[in-house]
């Protein structure tokens, strides 16, 4: 499903026109970037939780030339699927 298809699905479930449905969906994605910059957790109970977690630097190879490389830390974003969503698709 791409964000137009989700979009649909949004407005078909709610009642809302896709225009509605599209900048529901742009400002609950952008709402939840904005929490995770700021080094936050967001739990949708039933949903999930998205968390914000860091990754040390480490060695790895280059591997055109062989050489060894640092990569560097990094902050990643990372979803857990809460209990709810578990349960439907098993």
């Amino acid at each position: 499903m791409n964000k137009s298809e989700l979009v649909g699905s949004i407005a078909q479930k709610s009642g809302l026109s896709k225009e509605a449905s599209k900048k529901a969906l742009d400002a609950c994605v952008e709402s939840i970037v904005e929490a995770l910059k700021s080094g936050e957790k967001v739990a949708l109970v039933g949903f999930g939780t998205f968390s914000v977690s860091e990754r040390a630097a480490r060695q790895g190879i280059n591997p055109a030339t062989k050489s060894t490389i640092t990569i560097p830390a990094k902050k990643i974003a990372k979803f857990k699927a809460g209990a709810d969503i578990e349960n439907a698709i098993n």
